[in-house]
């Protein structure tokens, strides 16, 4: 039976501010009072972010302090959770986004992507053209924010359909779908980050799960939709890079990722919403990395982090040299500094970058993450707000008490702040925050299950109010029932498909 309310106030045991032990909290205040609190709280946030268009960042910090006074701390002793919370979240996830954002710089600046893309294109056949462009979509959504590699891959995906004769759509579903499931089940995207911070998963055991459920995913909402979406919306690609004649011609996809590196003509840029991307790199001169140079950049800090949760996984209790290195450089911050370390050496050689060009990307990499990682510390101070007054307990409480599935739950906390903010990285602090302190009880499999099921939930039913949205709808000239059909329609798959995954892998994993 599901927990009933209370007036009465129990000590509940929760997960520290770090994620790490748990400690027993007094509550603030009756458990009514608690619940109300965090219900007003929660409606407050989506309120600020949807009606009044408040920055997220604002939103959650005042919805936490909201949450706290209310439920009966004093106002200094809220203002001192919240500051814990960022604080702990900045700690663990702050350095990796910013390594990982100089890392994904790098990679375009230097033509490596360009270079992955191009050579895995000239190799496909017409007919594995889609399963090819999902693995493209993967690949560049490994290391990249979803925006970065929506931009990067626009070009790629609409000079491939012109000149393959293939539907736009047989093209462009693969390659979002590709890079929307990287963006929510595998690190380092700040989604998954964030979560695993907050609820104290294993990040190694996370990105082998995340890894394993992407595959399946993609599949089905990637090449096997794209046969329907074709057929739903029949329309031609977007005159947005022109056209070429003859020689190498449009009809002859071996060459599309040779145009695309050129980039579009500057006439065309204009057609472009919002104009050309500060991460649109247009490549005129032939030099770029290798392709393996390049795979083994974008590679090389996934192989780190496995082959550490690998160690932990099949011998626990192993001592020696090998394993404090294969820890050290197994641990994420070491893992993705390695990466970049390895493309501030590696592309930029390949890719001809001076020093100046080099430390140029670098600094540009930084100012688009700080919008998210401020949301991503406000929503650890939330997180660590609903601790410290003792409503993450209660919550704990109801839930295990009401015989669902805690993975179900997850992802419909995560879903429903999802469809009302429009935000995947808020609706997964969100929900990481109120999930925290039901993790403390679960396996370290099961926690790196529920990292999945949120990430699951926060690309759930993408509209009018996600700027992803607009951007698939203006990049591929859809109308707007055309892009719920397509672009909405694959993101309910990857959310549906995400979920069956994990409740099916929660049965054999306890």
């Amino acid at each position: 039976m599901p927990h009933a309310l209370s007036t009465s106030v129990v000590p509940t045991s929760v997960l520290a501010a770090d994620g790490g032990a748990t400690t027993t909290v007094d509550p603030s205040g009756p458990v009514a009072q608690l619940i109300i609190a965090a219900l007003i709280g929660i409606v407050v946030i989506i309120a600020l972010i949807t009606w009044l268009k408040v920055h997220p960042f604002i939103a959650l910090t005042i919805g936490a302090l909201g949450v706290g006074i209310g439920a009966g701390l004093a106002p200094d002793k809220a203002i001192t959770s919240f500051g814990n919370g960022f604080g702990a979240t900045m700690t663990s996830v702050g350095i990796l986004v910013g390594l990982g954002s100089m890392f994904g710089k790098m990679l375009v600046d230097s033509g490596a992507a360009d270079r992955v893309v191009d050579t895995l294109v000239r190799k496909s056949s017409k007919a594995a053209l889609p399963w090819t462009m999902a693995l493209i979509g993967a690949l560049i959504g490994l290391p990249m924010f979803f925006e970065v590699g929506l931009v990067l891959l626009i070009p790629i995906i609409v000079l491939v359909a012109k000149r393959s004769s293939v539907p736009i759509m047989k093209i462009a579903v693969p390659a979002l779908v590709g890079l929307s499931t990287m963006h929510a089940f595998v690190p380092p995207h700040p989604g998954p980050l964030v979560a695993i911070s907050t609820v104290g998963a294993n990040l190694g055991t996370t990105l082998a799960f995340g890894i394993v459920l992407a595959i399946p995913v993609i599949v089905l909402a990637g090449p096997v939709f794209a046969r329907f979406a074709a057929r739903w919306v029949d329309i031609p690609a977007p005159d947005m890079f022109g056209s070429r004649g003859s020689a190498g011609g449009p009809e002859d996809p071996a060459h599309a990722g040779r145009e695309a590196r050129r980039g579009p003509a500057t006439q065309d840029t204009a057609s472009l919403p919002h104009g050309k991307s500060d991460f649109t790199r247009v490549i005129s001169e032939p030099r770029s990395p290798s392709f393996t140079v390049a795979l083994v950049g974008i590679l090389l800090p996934v192989v780190l982090m496995l082959a550490q949760a690998i160690r932990e996984a099949t011998v626990p209790n192993a001592s020696g040299s090998w394993v404090s290195l294969l820890d050290f450089l197994g641990t994420p911050m070491i893992a993705i500094g390695i990466a970049a370390l390895y493309a501030i050496v590696f592309f930029a050689v390949g890719g001809g970058m001076d020093r100046s060009a080099v430390s140029k990307s670098l600094e540009s990499a930084l100012p688009p993450v700080a919008g998210v990682l401020l949301i991503v510390g406000a929503g650890g101070g939330f997180k660590q707000v609903l601790i410290d007054t003792g409503i993450g307990g209660v919550i704990a409480d109801a839930v295990k008490d009401s015989g669902v599935s805690v993975l179900l739950v997850a992802w419909v906390v995560s879903a429903l702040v999802r469809v009302a903010t429009g935000s995947a990285t808020v609706a997964t602090v969100t929900a990481a925050g109120i999930m925290a302190p039901i993790a403390h009880d679960l396996s370290s499999p099961m926690t790196s299950l529920l990292v999945l099921a949120i990430g699951a939930g926060s690309v759930f039913l993408s509209h009018v109010n996600d700027a992803g949205f607009w951007l698939v709808k203006g990049y591929l000239n859809t109308t707007v029932g055309q892009t719920f059909k397509t672009w909405t329609m694959l993101e309910c798959l990857i959310s549906v498909f995400g979920l069956a995954g994990v409740l099916l892998a929660g049965v054999f994993i306890h």
